[in-house]
């Protein structure tokens, strides 16, 4: 007998595992209690535009924004179809041209844009030459151009850049075209659609509507007009003696916009057995609400970036909205954005991917843009105003996306948020979290919804980059 027998175990024979000296982890673990974490959740992001967006009570649940009159017209964008490598344009989108605002003749505007013929042009192309006639209206379908024209001293400028859904030579529409005050150089491969002056002519004595809108549009009185275009409040200034001052009001638009709160909703339902007995150490229902709330409010700034009724992205104005100069985001691009909204600037708003290519183009050019505090956070900032991420700003196949700036707050006609506080069963400013009931299965179920908007004051309060490029090889 081995002295490894008189203890109890003796060495493995034949590759049997040896037996055990004292008690396993495994079975030990049995009567150990587990430390263990709440519920994680990947999805959840800082959500900095609901923090640093101003709230604004709406009581009744509609939101008013009262501005002054406004009477310019024409400063949209044209939408296109495509099929394969064909591009038309839609015909009721024609009535975006000055022109033809207002115009609702569908089979007149079909015809017209029927009419409308695709051209490819490739980079560094002349589309049109200053001082030739405007013979062709122009329709960019896709591509960018430049607007080029003399400078001062006489030397060749940038006048502005034109890209997807803009147009030039709406003139020719009116039968009184004149000549080209600037050259159209292509910056990107271009589609445009042409209409030449022969083809509306003879569509427009072929349609009367039209004829007849033209027609109207000739005998109309201009109004004057500020050069945001709203109606003009006449003043006198500078005069000696007693001159006739001139007498004024300040017109309101008629019909101002309504935003009505929206609601993002969702009914939750925990299984009453799960709740009567696996509460310890942590109670089942509020882990499954908490999470639940939190993704209630990821939805929320989705909706208040992208929603198409009142979401940022789709409600700045078109004048307010740019391209860059080369595709990736430059500081001049930024420089250019802070341009458009530079009364009192409150925050850019960016993917974090945009933010990454921001930063490797101020790298190129040896620039180092300083960080701020903001509530302990260091936030890259650029001419002090602060860059937060926000993944809710997509980034489309093509690797493009946008960057948005924008004054915030009621009292400086920024943009604001919309809520409703104090509603029934509050859970949290404008959340709610109301019982519905138990069903016949025994599942508790809880209806949490969440009630916002957003708004933007006055046009000039939200600014976008748009068709920003993150991968651009160089």
């Amino acid at each position: 007998m081995t002295l490894l027998d008189t203890v109890g175990t003796r060495p493995a024979e034949n590759g049997d595992q040896p037996q055990r000296r004292s008690l396993g982890p495994e079975a030990a673990r049995n009567l150990a209690t587990t430390t263990k974490t709440a519920p994680q959740m990947q999805g959840i992001t800082s959500r900095w535009l609901l923090k640093l967006l101003p709230w604004v009570q709406v009581s009744g649940g509609v939101y008013r924004v009262n501005r002054r009159l406004s009477v310019a017209i024409g400063d949209g964008r044209v939408t296109f179809t495509s099929t394969g490598s064909q591009v038309k344009v839609v015909p009721m989108e024609l009535a975006e041209l000055p022109p033809l605002r207002g115009f609702s003749d569908a089979n007149a505007l079909a015809a017209l844009a029927e009419r409308f013929q695709q051209r490819e042009y490739g980079p560094g192309e002349i589309i049109v030459t200053e001082g030739q006639t405007q013979d062709r209206v122009y329709l960019i379908a896709h591509g960018k151009v430049n607007k080029i024209g003399a400078g001062e001293y006489g030397d060749q400028t940038v006048l502005g850049l034109l890209a997807d859904g803009d147009y030039f030579g709406e003139q020719v529409l009116t039968g009184t075209p004149g000549r080209w005050k600037y050259s159209i150089r292509t910056i990107t491969s271009c589609t445009v659609l042409e209409l030449p002056a022969q083809a509306m002519q003879q569509l427009n004595g072929q349609a009367e509507p039209l004829r007849a809108h033209m027609q109207r549009l000739a005998a109309a009185p201009s109004r004057p007009q500020n050069k945001h275009g709203e109606a003009a409040i006449e003043m006198a200034s500078g005069h000696d003696g007693e001159p006739d001052l001139p007498a004024t009001y300040v017109d309101y638009e008629t019909s101002p916009r309504e935003y009505e709160l929206s609601v993002a909703q969702t009914v939750l339902r925990v299984h009453s057995r799960v709740a009567d007995l696996y509460n310890e150490p942590m109670d089942q229902i509020e882990q499954q609400l908490r999470l639940t709330v939190e993704a209630l409010r990821e939805r929320q700034e989705h909706e208040m970036v992208n929603n198409r009724d009142f979401g940022l992205l789709h409600n700045a104005d078109l004048k307010q909205r740019i391209y860059t100069r080369s595709g990736p985001p430059t500081p001049d691009d930024m420089d250019e954005l802070l341009a458009l909204v530079w009364k009192d600037p409150t925050f850019f708003l960016a993917h974090p991917r945009t933010i990454a290519a921001f930063g490797r183009e101020c790298s190129k050019r040896g620039v180092y843009p300083s960080a701020i505090d903001v509530a302990g956070h260091q936030v890259p900032a650029w001419r002090g105003i602060p860059i937060f991420p926000c993944n809710k700003i997509g980034v489309s196949d093509r690797r493009t996306s946008s960057i948005m700036l924008m004054r915030a707050g009621e009292d400086k006609q920024g943009v604001v948020g919309l809520h409703q506080t104090g509603i029934p069963d509050e859970y949290q400013p404008g959340l709610n979290v109301r019982f519905m009931g138990i069903t016949e299965q025994a599942i508790i179920q809880y209806l949490v919804s969440a009630y916002y908007s957003t708004a933007v004051l006055v046009p000039d309060a939200l600014g976008i980059l748009e068709n920003v490029e993150l991968g651009r090889e160089d």
